[in-house]
């Protein structure tokens, strides 16, 4: 039950019934709420606040919202300007068979984009298949196709299919050959980590600047942050707290790891990880050893116990 009401925002108690509780006297429950006091068969939380803006409202016990609120009090947003932090998404292209190509497609060098898939993200690298998008962007905007016969070729035979597509018929009649998103050149060159976006777990991959990702694939790059490092917090029970906490569960178990639950994900000072831990961080994401990186992870957090 959550109670809410049109008046200024007080202390906030959570609540969690455990079995046995309909035994328990009804006057000894009433004071284990208004004390905030856990008892045998309820386990209480007092906050001074509540979770503010449009996000959505974490629905966990309340050991693990107590533990949330503390840490997104002491440590930064994962998207931070004093860590130089990004986080986006790949191209969408709004007609992938014709655009994305399982080899180099017979266009203009300078036209191809080496394209990572969800797929090619194995044990925290990334492992490029060789699929290709025919990228009709550069530095300056959109190309004229008169300039790249080639790539002219390969696409006017989809004229069809391309100018039916939303993104086409909103724009001016000759950029039909557009994407739905621009392409950032200076994405490709920049190390980033790549997060697929349903997965059973959260499983960064270290991409040194060699691919672009997928629309299906969001990035993070940093100007601060040894990204083995942060992938390895991220990979840790620590960094999958936060998803827990804070996106949505789909059937089968699975997570979505949508820009707005990475965004939200908390983590610390880059600059106060010490030598020692920092090179445990980067040898458990090297070694991909779930139990290491969580181990450092909740040094680094200066946490003792991750609660469900």
């Amino acid at each position: 039950m959550t109670i809410i009401a049109r008046e200024k925002q007080r202390p906030v108690t959570v609540s969690k019934a455990l079995p046995g509780i309909e035994h328990t006297d009804s006057s000894a429950l009433v004071r284990s709420i208004t004390q905030a006091r856990t008892s045998a068969f309820l386990r209480v939380a007092r906050f001074p606040d509540w979770f503010k803006g449009t996000q959505p409202w974490p629905c966990s016990s309340p050991e693990a919202l107590k533990l949330l609120k503390h840490l997104e009090a002491t440590c930064f947003p994962l998207e931070c300007t004093i860590t130089g932090t990004k986080i986006g998404i790949g191209v969408a292209t709004g007609a992938d068979r014709v655009f994305i190509s399982p080899e180099k497609p017979n266009i203009e060098a300078d036209r191809i984009l080496p394209l990572a898939l969800a797929s090619d993200l194995k044990e925290g690298r990334v492992q490029w298949s060789g699929h290709c998008l025919a990228n009709p962007w550069n530095a300056r905007g959109l190309v004229e196709l008169d300039a790249y016969p080639h790539l002219a070729a390969y696409l006017r035979p989809h004229h069809g299919i391309l100018t039916s597509r939303h993104t086409a018929k909103k724009d001016r009649p000759g950029n039909w050959h557009k994407t739905i998103d621009r392409v950032n050149l200076g994405l490709l060159k920049k190390h980033k980590l790549y997060i697929a976006d349903i997965k059973d777990r959260l499983l960064p991959a270290l991409d040194p600047g060699q691919t672009y990702p997928h629309h299906n694939l969001y990035w993070i790059t940093s100007e601060t942050w040894d990204l083995r490092v942060l992938g390895a917090l991220l990979m840790s029970a620590v960094g999958e707290f936060f998803i827990h906490c804070y996106g949505v569960r789909m059937r089968g178990g699975y997570l979505r790891f949508q820009a707005q639950y990475l965004r939200r994900i908390r983590v610390p000072d880059p600059a106060g990880i010490s030598p020692k831990l920092a090179q445990t961080l980067r040898d458990s994401f090297d070694t991909q050893d779930f139990k290491l990186a969580t181990r450092a992870a909740m040094e680094v957090y200066q946490i003792d116990e991750i609660p469900q």
